[in-house]
């Protein structure tokens, strides 16, 4: 016979609001299965489970826009260059992506859960009774002495101009006329860029890290959910080029041209 106090102790083990698994029985968040498949899209899913609840059709048209722009940015991106490189070391689809994945961190990878930051950062101010511009301005301060000059999700490399955030922008703007998402994150947004650019005699644009963070924010995610919800994103993009990879072969592909030495320091010049 069990004991009663044995098997409560092994059903609590682990404990979970996500989902009820039984013998022919599967629940997400309280709904079955059968209720979701062909009624509800991947996107609706993402949402059910992290929420808890099934999301407006206003709220999917910004979470599917956010997760579709960040898809991919080339093999110059180091996750993508890492799962590349794996596809030829003889390791199967998903050890590539995971490679890609695993180098999705602080300084490749979080700047939009660190833009999220930032934003509620100048919101508090806000709230607190100053002007948006100056609650502009006081974020950039504080999260300067706090985390130094870099200013997550503004600025880009190759870009002048992120050709994906004006137009995450105009699909805040629509639904916040719809009345889908309030706005305020957006616009201190637009008012840190304007003030940045406005600092540095220079235009310093809102790149894709702040403009998927303002849709994350606008739509309730907590900060370190705007960095797994840019891994799925991303996942996309590191299997296309781990599977596109394989099928251009190679063996052993490294981060430098076949005949290609990498610089080598004397010990004096160290």
């Amino acid at each position: 016979m069990k004991d009663p106090a044995s098997c409560k102790e092994v059903e609590d083990w682990w404990q979970t609001a996500l989902i009820r698994m039984e013998p022919n029985q599967i629940d997400i968040r309280g709904h079955p299965i059968e209720e979701l498949i062909g009624k509800v899209g991947f996107v609706d899913m993402i949402w059910l489970c992290l929420r808890g609840d099934l999301p407006s059709r206003g709220q999917v048209r910004l979470l599917e826009a956010a997760l579709t722009a960040g898809v991919d940015h080339g093999p110059q991106a180091p996750s993508i260059a890492a799962a590349r490189m794996a596809a030829t070391c003889g390791v199967g689809l998903n050890s590539a992506m995971a490679t890609g994945l695993n180098m999705l961190g602080d300084v490749h990878g979080g700047a939009g859960e660190q833009a999220v930051s930032l934003f509620r950062l100048a919101l508090s101010f806000v709230d607190d009774g100053d002007t948006p511009d100056r609650a502009a301005e006081g974020a950039v301060a504080r999260w300067t002495i706090e985390h130094g000059r870099y200013m997550p999700g503004f600025g880009h490399r190759f870009h002048t101009r992120d050709p994906r955030s004006p137009r995450l922008m105009e699909l805040v703007h629509s639904e916040q006329k719809e009345g889908v998402v309030e706005g305020r994150v957006r616009d201190i947004a637009l008012r840190i860029e304007a003030y940045l650019s406005e600092t540095k005699d220079r235009p310093i644009p809102m790149n894709i890290d702040g403009a998927t963070a303002v849709i994350y924010a606008e739509l309730g995610f907590d900060a370190p959910l705007a960095r797994g919800l840019f891994c799925l994103s991303r996942s996309v993009g590191i299997l296309a080029h781990a599977w596109e990879q394989t099928q251009q072969g190679g063996r052993n592909k490294g981060p430098l041209p076949k005949g290609s030495l990498w610089t080598y320091l004397k010990q004096s010049e160290q």
